[in-house]
């Protein structure tokens, strides 16, 4: 065959993000379609594709060796199976209109222009990175990249000092925490909400903050940062709020992202209340039937509310991957949403939510009921038995379970599970109370803890 008039009959597929998203639909689509049918062509600024950003705070820990373990596929193993990878290559606009994309070559500086058949864009999230004096100071970073990570493991070995302060006590916050603790630095945790974990009610966030200041952590909530201080040299010396003044040699921003979608809103394609692209049940960019969208830089149902929410987690990132690469490959898939579900630890400490909080619950005009309940990871007779506190919202009249949080030591975390399932399934307390879980006295209770719960929430919907 003319190789020329293969590459003129062809589709073409350009993916913008090489990590988890745009890969896995990439991968997905060559699956499903060969090199004689589909070119792909995927574009990535950064060194590294494929790799795992949640698992960035256990290297810098310790926990994990090195940047290796956490990449999934490297750039050599795309391009096997023929996908033009363009590595360090960033995408400056989205021409829409004529089905082009313009990139630039970050080592040369060298521009042109790409014309596709499809698009995927899979652009991620950026760190919140606030506006403050000395934010950019040597010693203060940022966590989102593996090169991110490097930065930090390359500054914890050259600090002299040993003390730290995290910005932020949300999931990355409290990791890195652990993370640096476990590099024996002293760790100050500011955080502008009332308690760390806001992705919790306050009153299970407070168990956080206790256990996290029995680890040796120092909590300052309510208190937003104003600046950050350096020294003679330049570097990074304290961070300041407007009550005091916190030393360290070393600053983590842990504050959060939001969906990188400039290029996206620059293409004038729909954007949701959250700043994500909003696509259709198959990831279709709404309005656009040969644009999909997927991973951090898209919102997604909410199974629960009923609404839109943006919520960054590489597992619906790679989910979303197979359902765009089903799709741009010819086949049906579709994501229908989510209910929450997320867990993280500190040392020991694991915590874990999934569905609605009060103020959720609230903000959608749902009635609800509220139950918190004390209980063990084991039966309480056998060794390691430890306590944990499970927390369960369900609507008011009909019982619906609307989410669950929990707070405990080993065992705990994992549980929540059950509660994401029955979330999905749109499960009542009441049926929950029949579920056949597994049970001996090295694993659960008799009853276990998110039984015990739903046996009181469902007392507690009845007498309502």
């Amino acid at each position: 065959m003319n190789m020329s008039r293969m590459r003129d009959t062809r589709e073409r597929l350009v993916v913008i993000g090489g990590d988890a998203a745009g890969m896995s639909a990439a991968s997905q689509a060559r699956r499903l379609r060969g090199p004689e049918e589909l070119e792909i062509v995927a574009f990535e600024r950064g060194h590294f594709t494929s790799y795992s950003a949640c698992g960035i705070p256990y290297w810098v820990g310790g926990e994990v060796s090195g940047p290796d373990q956490l990449i999934a596929r490297t750039p050599e193993e795309h391009r096997a199976r023929d996908i033009d990878l363009r590595m360090r290559t960033e995408v400056m606009e989205i021409d829409v209109d004529r089905q082009r994309v313009r990139a630039r070559d970050l080592e040369s500086g060298a521009e042109s222009w790409t014309s596709y058949d499809k698009l995927v864009i899979a652009t991620g999230a950026r760190p919140i990175r606030p506006d403050l004096p000395g934010v950019d100071a040597p010693g203060v970073h940022g966590v989102q990249t593996l090169d991110d990570g490097q930065a930090l493991i390359d500054t914890l070995a050259h600090t002299r000092g040993r003390k730290a302060v995290v910005v932020g006590a949300g999931y990355i916050g409290v990791e890195m925490a652990e993370a640096l603790i476990n590099h024996g630095y002293e760790v100050t945790v500011v955080n502008r909400g009332s308690e760390p974990m806001s992705t919790l009610d306050p009153d299970m966030g407070r168990l956080v903050h206790e256990a996290m200041e029995g680890l040796g952590i120092t909590m300052v909530d309510d208190a937003a940062v104003t600046k950050v201080l350096t020294g003679e040299d330049g570097r990074v010396r304290a961070v300041a709020t407007e009550r005091a003044e916190y030393p360290a040699d070393v600053v983590v921003l842990g504050i959060g992202v939001r969906p990188e979608t400039a290029l996206a809103k620059a293409a004038g394609l729909p954007l949701g209340a959250h700043g994500g692209l909003l696509t259709d049940l198959a990831m279709r960019v709404r309005g656009h039937e040969n644009i999909w969208a997927g991973g951090d830089c898209v919102e997604v149902l909410d199974l629960v509310s009923g609404q839109e929410r943006h919520i960054a987690l590489g597992t619906h990132a790679n989910k979303h991957g197979q359902v765009i690469g089903t799709g741009v490959g010819g086949g049906y898939a579709t994501f229908p949403g989510v209910v929450g579900t997320a867990v993280s630890k500190v040392c020991d400490l694991e915590i874990a939510r999934t569905g609605l909080r009060e103020k959720d619950a609230r903000r959608v005009g749902l009635q609800f009921v509220s139950v918190t309940i004390e209980s063990t990871s084991r039966a309480g007779y056998y060794p390691g038995a430890s306590p944990m506190t499970v927390k369960m919202l369900a609507e008011r009249r009909t019982g619906r379970l609307l989410g669950v949080q929990i707070v405990g030591r080993e065992g705990a975390g994992k549980r929540v599970d059950i509660a994401a399932v029955a979330l999905t399934a749109g499960m009542t307390v009441e049926q929950m109370t029949a579920l056949d879980l597994g049970y001996a006295p090295p694993f659960s209770p008799v009853w276990d803890p998110v039984l015990v719960a739903a046996r009181k929430a469902a007392a507690k919907v009845r007498a309502s």
